[in-house]
């Protein structure tokens, strides 16, 4: 009996520990402006797409230029902003984290409302650009209907929504967990 009571206390301990290295690898910051930016957006959706995009380095900037916790070229960056009336943005604006998430999100909507509501092609337009998911839609050996994807072209992208989805999945998890 003492070694069963050893052995479950020993099983609590493991299962902690590894809830706490979970929540270590999947941090929730900038929560308050993720849910005022979110829109029709999932807050794990958003939480997901920094989590693979920046890690929540909001100092992030890739070999290709794109920069801040959701990983906005200057130029995408620069249009979002005056499609939302942001009238004194400025380049350096990205690095501001709620900036950043605000742009990001409002982007995300956007795009999910331009492939009606395809999380997928949402994804995939964010991660390689909608021009090329255009053209992917256009090219019947990667789409037959013309509406969604039957494979992706870029191994990169095609990873990039696995690793999203993934971790959205966990951050529904966590969410769940964080707001008892």
């Amino acid at each position: 009996m003492k070694k069963f009571f050893v052995f479950i206390i020993i099983a609590l301990l493991c299962v902690v520990a590894m809830f706490m290295a979970v929540r270590m690898r999947f941090p929730i910051k900038y929560l308050d402006a993720i849910e005022a930016n979110a829109d029709e957006l999932e807050v794990s959706f958003v939480l997901a797409v920094i989590m693979a995009e920046s890690s929540f380095n909001s100092q992030a900037q890739s070999h290709a230029g794109a920069q801040g916790l959701m990983q906005l070229m200057p130029s995408t960056a620069a249009d979002i902003a005056e499609r939302m009336a942001m009238y004194d943005f400025e380049p350096s604006h990205v690095w501001i984290p709620e900036v950043n998430i605000a742009l990001g999100t409002f982007y995300l909507n956007w795009l999910k409302t331009r492939y009606n509501g395809n999380l997928d092609l949402t994804l995939a337009a964010y991660n390689a650009g909608l021009g090329r998911v255009d053209i992917w839609l256009a090219d019947p050996e990667v789409s037959q209907d013309g509406q969604t994807l039957d494979s992706i072209p870029f191994p990169e992208t095609y990873n990039y929504l696995n690793r999203v989805r993934l971790f959205q999945q966990i951050y529904r998890v966590l969410l769940a967990l964080h707001r008892r």
